[in-house]
């Protein structure tokens, strides 16, 4: 559900999909300071079976030798499985005052991503004519793709997060192009998207879609993960906005376990885990179905690959640390108080939900298409997920240390059954910072799931 290496925070990430899911990541200290990604000079691993628990492993890679183009931070990477091994992209920082970005290339025979071998030097660079250099650069996430009939003549494309040379540096921030034949030897090509309104837009991941392409990105200023649409990787990209609330970031798309494509993100912390702390690096989150929605634009749905670590449905005056709890609406206002006065607020009406966390926190709000007839909360840690009719909607941070009862009423006074299933913590057998935050009150554990990947999910949709 929530996973951060032990005492550090996770950044930008990748998998590695194996006979089990080996999670690459950016990791530095659990400490506030003025840029902490200059810290992030290896890369942290953890494995999984289910997506759910994810279990630390040794660190992998690092920075290079001094002078290198690599020698300050390795930043976000890429790794595709090319002939028998794995192929890594990765980004390499040299700072000499204007914090130089570059694409390098790595390799392993290990799918378990260790091992890996430096291939060459820089393998691509921003070239000048179209993307800007030295003061304000960007040239990093690298995302390569395989179009079938290559582009351009060249087998692979490669995406980077980049800044066009002119302009404001506010509103330069495009998805920077790359081809190549071998992956070795690269030719810079103006910017494949350019929104004209954004600073950066980090982690660009591409996927093909019936009829053509689908563009997922992160928007700095914003801090939520948009979307676009193609019918060709050179065409024309139509914006379709948000794919998820502020908060979600840096995607990643993998195939879950019952074959379901599944987007997982990393979410945010606060600093010194208290509701009043700056935001900082943080986890990564609960994954989420990758669904076609209406008019064919993209959504996230729940993902039921959480639902073996739920036990059975508890008194609704119980106090609860992690868990589910469903609601039926029918489409009326309501609202929801989830783990007492120190926890969640969830006012609903057909119009809009809003949702604040903790007495003071902020309020996050969203705006629907027709009135919602079922409402669910995933509660884990400092963290609220909410999806509607099954889509998620929003998300939320609370550091209340004392959880309080769940409950749910009409805007009218009427109580609504709210089913409330204890969601048992897959890292009960740590304690560290890094882990969800621990309560007294922590409701009896279902049994442990099993460590194999089960059977293919059922059908997509809010369970009953």
């Amino acid at each position: 559900m929530r996973y951060a290496p032990p005492g550090a925070c996770l950044n930008d990430f990748a998998v590695v999909e194996g006979p089990a899911y080996v999670l690459l990541h950016l990791q530095a200290p659990w400490i506030e300071h003025p840029d902490v990604s200059l810290l992030e000079t290896s890369y942290g691993r953890a494995v999984s079976h289910d997506l759910v628990r994810w279990e630390p492993l040794a660190p992998a890679f690092g920075v290079g030798a001094p002078g290198a183009f690599d020698d300050a931070s390795v930043w976000t990477m890429h790794p595709l499985r090319v002939g028998d091994g794995w192929t890594m992209a990765y980004t390499g920082v040299h700072d000499d005052g204007d914090r130089r970005q570059a694409v390098g290339l790595a390799r392993t025979g290990a799918d378990d991503g260790s091992g890996w071998r430096r291939v060459a030097d820089v393998v691509v660079r921003p070239d000048a004519r179209w993307y800007r250099t030295g003061a304000e650069e960007a040239w990093r996430d690298p995302w390569i793709v395989e179009p079938k009939g290559g582009l351009f003549g060249f087998r692979y494309a490669m995406l980077v997060c980049a800044r066009i040379a002119d302009g404001p540096v506010e509103d330069s921030g495009c998805v920077g192009l790359a081809v190549s034949d071998d992956l070795e030897h690269w030719t810079v090509r103006p910017p494949l998207l350019v929104p004209g309104d954004i600073d950066e837009l980090e982690c660009p991941v591409l996927e093909r879609v019936e009829g053509g392409w689908l563009l997922l990105g992160s928007i700095g200023s914003s801090h939520h993960i948009e979307a676009w649409r193609a019918d060709r990787l050179d065409g024309d990209w139509e914006r379709l906005g948000p794919l998820a609330p502020p908060g979600p970031y840096a995607p990643r798309l993998v195939d879950g376990p019952g074959g379901e494509r599944l987007l997982l993100h990393t979410v945010q912390r606060r600093t010194g885990l208290d509701d009043g702390g700056t935001p900082c690096r943080g986890m990564l989150a609960q994954p989420k179905v990758l669904e076609t929605g209406p008019g064919g634009r993209p959504r996230l749905a729940w993902w039921r690959g959480v639902e073996p670590y739920l036990g059975p449905v508890t008194d609704p005056d119980d106090h609860v640390w992690n868990a589910v709890a469903d609601a039926a609406l029918g489409g009326e206002p309501a609202r929801l108080v989830l783990r007492g006065g120190s926890g969640f607020t969830v006012d609903v009406t057909p119009e809009r939900l809003r949702v604040r966390g903790g007495a003071d926190g902020p309020v996050q709000e969203t705006v629907f298409a027709r009135p919602v007839e079922r409402l669910r909360a995933l509660l884990f840690g400092e963290y609220l997920e909410i999806y509607a009719d099954g889509e998620f909607v929003a998300c939320a941070m609370s550091y209340g240390r004392a959880p309080g009862a769940c409950h749910a009423r009409t805007v009218g006074g009427r109580p609504l059954a709210l089913r409330v299933r204890p969601l048992r913590d897959p890292y009960a057998d740590r304690d560290d910072v890094s882990v969800a935050l621990r309560s007294d009150a922590r409701a009896a554990a279902p049994p442990e799931p099993a460590r194999t990947r089960p059977e293919p999910a059922r059908p997509q949709g809010v369970a009953d």
